[in-house]
């Protein structure tokens, strides 16, 4: 069953639907039946995208490293000042 996307025209609602050949879903926010469907492109995968999106991966889990090691670093600064 493959996942098409949809816009309401009665409540301009968009929203995926998986949905079996020849069946139309009905809109989930307005239950109205008068549906468009919209046109998605397909997901494309190569050298560069994939590059790409390692170099946000990587750059997202270093911001997080630095969070967790400034949350440590004053944690440590707390205790020590508390338990003297």
């Amino acid at each position: 069953m493959p996942i098409y996307e949809y816009k309401c025209r009665g409540c301009s609602n968009e929203f995926e639907e998986l949905v079996k050949i020849g069946e139309t879903p009905d809109c989930p926010s307005c239950g109205g039946s008068d549906l468009e469907k919209l046109l998605s492109l397909p997901a494309v995968s190569t050298e560069s995208s994939r590059k790409r999106t390692a170099a946000i991966a990587r750059k997202a889990t270093s911001e997080v490293r630095r969070e967790q090691k400034h949350a440590q670093r004053e944690y440590e600064r707390n205790y020590i000042r508390d338990h003297r």
